[in-house]
């Protein structure tokens, strides 16, 4: 680490030069080649999948996205002339569009058949089908845009045009611009707080802008290359704005420090990136290898995340270890504040000793342990009781802030219960694909929808379609309970478990339940079933990176054990927000509704990378201490006061960072924006600056303590630097507490 410094010190513009290059190059690329995301949740092998597949091939014309248009009058009908007249030139318009392949339209033809079923019971509401002519990855925004343009210039006073689908959603999908500049504006003025230097503070942003640029421009590459989510550049973003700046922020204090204390300008960037170079390189890595456990759970929806999230890690911590060493080196002294340059060159360099409010603090903990322990302990349970209610699901559009035409939509067509609109179950109908193998096949198929009808949670059932060669036969059902509810899952069990193996009778006839809620359904089931095994893969390995770096048993004992109670709470925080509704309206977020079944999964990997970090930086500088004492009181106080204010920092500007990201508009982003910045917050003023230190504190020499056998047997991870120049060993009698000696 430290022979990189030195070259990237040397070549300080040759360095500069290679980031603006990387960002240029991979930045045109991505803008050439445009973006390939892809919101896919099927599984391949699961039922929905299965069924998907088959849909495709026998139904190809219906491949393609259908969205809908609703609208809706208070006074009359949908069926009066002035009403007709006014829609069905608007639908004509729609079909005429680039990008539309068919709009099937309740005005038509079949207006006393298929086209009757598409207007309410009461006459106050009716929906048309609009069938783009691809898929909703490979939908062009500006086409959908003019689609959602031309239907609502329909709307006037007493009647209401609104859009929903998939597809639609698009032209509904969030800015990011809004909550990268709050967040970026936040940090910036913690950092100018804490430095009180210009130079000093737009640092760290520089360096995570040119991590996280570039990186957003390597996601988009990398969607071409396998299934990435939209969601990804802006995960991305949001977890490297807030690593990259904290990485950066270590360093840079670190290399304030050495200027302050006497040294030149590259000894002193020299020597911090060596020491906190090092913590951040294994914060990185912890970071990364949570991320990259989702790996273990083979679905390529989450492998796109995994390596684009890891992907901005292992930039931010080449920008920080690259980049910022250069930059201090081409700024100079201006890394201080005007007023330290004028101290230091009148008073001269000077020891910093650990004093104020971190001091009084840490010999507060160390008094009083066990009360602030439990303290600690009982705030953590009480937010993470409710997370023991938390619902796995597949928010939908009915979750949309109530301002949005697809949620407007969404509430039209579920109506009011009472002949308004079609029922909620209308919003997620199920896709029943049969594959049927001759004529008992055939007949049995025709007569399942009245089976179907007698079936409980069932509220409509279409009548068969079936394919040129009558292989494939596909019969829609709408549940009675909307998509994202319990009753509608309990329903697709029921089909798939009951109703439908019982309807074959002696025919051969396989029949799968399809569609959006069903693959929704499978995507969750088989995220639970492999959660407990990916929760244990992140522990076991973070404990062990510990285990290598601190020598100890109990440091990755109390790590896994804080960073669940950090997840925990978090999510029991999410819980309150997203699925009870806790101000989720207030916030723009939308109504309350499940949790979606991925976000553990990521928010998993995120937490337990973000938490190793503030216990690499807590513990190493603990560590650092008690070889040179092996006085545990003295190893724990000394470390939680040199490093309680600039973790603090750090985490206020994460705590902003992934805040400002509530405000992007998109449910999901927000999921994450609200448990990172509430984990966050938890991890650095309740556990690592309060619960951490006081375990540490009763636990005394233990804490250190690891078999003989197992360390000679164990490799060595060096995280601290070697002792400074002028390092002076402690006894460790003088605070009252014996050595411990390794057994």
């Amino acid at each position: 680490m430290t022979a990189l410094a030195r070259w990237c010190l040397r070549r300080r513009i040759v360095v500069i030069v290679l980031w603006l290059a990387a960002f240029a190059g991979v930045a045109v690329a991505a803008g050439v080649t445009g973006a390939a995301y892809s919101n896919n949740y099927e599984v391949p092998g699961t039922e929905s999948g299965q069924a998907s597949a088959r849909m495709a091939k026998a139904f190809p014309e219906r491949s393609g996205d259908s969205d809908t248009l609703v609208w809706h009058t208070d006074s009359g009908t949908v069926r009066s002339a002035a009403v007709k007249k006014t829609m069905r030139h608007t639908l004509e318009k729609i079909a005429a569009l680039p990008g539309v392949s068919e709009v099937e339209s309740p005005y038509g033809r079949h207006a006393d058949g298929a086209g009757a079923r598409q207007i309410s019971k009461d006459g106050h509401t009716a929906y048309a089908s609009v069938l783009f002519d691809r898929r909703t990855d490979d939908l062009d925004v500006d086409q959908v845009q003019k689609v959602v343009d031309t239907a609502q210039t329909a709307s006037r006073p007493g009647l209401q045009v609104e859009l929903g689908g998939a597809g639609i959603a698009l032209t509904e999908a969030p800015r990011a611009q809004l909550p990268e500049i709050i967040g970026l504006c936040a940090a910036a003025v913690v950092l100018f707080l804490a430095f009180g230097s210009l130079a000093a503070t737009f640092l760290p942003i520089i360096t995570a802008l040119a991590a996280v640029g570039t990186a957003s421009a390597g996601i988009t590459l990398l969607s071409h290359a396998m299934t990435v989510a939209d969601f990804a550049p802006m995960l991305g973003m949001l977890i490297g704005l807030g690593v990259g700046i904290d990485y950066a922020l270590f360093i840079v204090t670190r290399h304030r420090k050495g200027l302050r204390e006497g040294l030149p300008v590259d000894e002193a960037a020299t020597r911090a990136v060596a020491v906190s170079g090092r913590a951040v390189v294994f914060a990185g890595a912890t970071v990364c290898i949570a991320l990259l456990g989702m790996l273990i759970l083979r679905l390529s929806f989450l492998n796109g995340v995994a390596l684009a999230a890891s992907l901005t890690v292992v930039l931010t911590v080449a920008a920080a270890v690259t980049l910022l060493p250069a930059i201090l080196g081409l700024i100079g002294m201006r890394a201080l504040s005007r007023r330290e340059r004028r101290r230091l060159a009148e008073q001269g360099p000077r020891p910093e000793r650990t004093t104020g409010i971190a001091a009084r603090w840490s010999g507060f903990v160390e008094r009083h342990p066990k009360l602030l322990g439990t303290v600690a302990a009982a705030v953590m349970l009480a937010l993470a009781l409710p997370a023991f209610g938390l619902h796995l699901g597949t928010s939908d559009q009915g979750n949309n802030p109530a301002t949005s035409t697809t949620r407007k939509a969404y509430d039209l067509l579920a109506g009011d219960g009472h002949g308004s609109g079609f029922g909620p179950g209308s919003n997620g109908p199920l896709t029943l694909v049969g594959t049927l193998d001759g004529a008992k096949d055939r007949i049995a198929f025709d007569a399942l929808p009245d089976r179907l009808r007698d079936t409980p949670g069932v509220a409509r059932v279409s009548r068969p379609v079936f394919d040129g060669g009558h292989s494939t036969g596909v019969i829609t059902v709408v549940p009675t309970s909307s998509p994202q509810s319990r009753q509608t899952s309990d329903l697709v069990e029921r089909l798939r478990t009951e109703v439908l193996p019982e309807a074959g009778g002696a025919a051969t006839l396989r029949v799968q339940v399809g569609g959006i809620t069903a693959s929704y359904d499978d995507f969750a089931s088989l995220i639970v079933g492999k959660l407990p095994l990916f929760i244990g893969v992140v522990i076991a390995l973070g404990s062990v990176l510990l285990l290598l770096a601190f020598r100890s048993i109990g440091i990755p004992l109390k790590a896994a054990l804080m960073n669940v109670a950090a997840v925990a709470s978090s999510f029991g925080i999410v819980v309150a927000v997203f699925q009870w509704g806790w101000g989720s309206e207030l916030l723009g977020l939308g109504s309350a509704g499940p949790i979606e079944p991925f976000l553990p999964v990521i928010m998993v990997s995120v937490l337990f990378g973000l938490s190793m970090d503030y216990q690499v930086f807590l513990v190493s500088r603990m560590y650092e201490e008690w070889q040179l004492t092996h006085n545990n009181r003295r190893a724990v106080r000394v470390g939680l006061a040199e490093t309680s204010r600039v973790i603090n920092s750090a985490a206020v500007i994460m705590i902003a960072v992934f805040g400002a990201f509530v405000l992007s508009g998109d449910r999901i982003i927000a999921m994450f924006g609200i448990g990172l910045a509430a984990a966050v917050a938890l991890d650095a003023f309740v556990l690592r600056t309060l619960l951490v230190p006081a375990l540490m504190h009763l636990l005394g020499g233990a804490n250190w303590w690891l078999p003989s056998w197992l360390d000679r047997w164990l490799p060595r991870i060096s995280i601290e630097p070697p002792p400074e120049p002028g390092a002076v060993r402690l006894p460790g009698p003088q605070d009252g507490e014996k050595p411990l000696v390794r057994a």
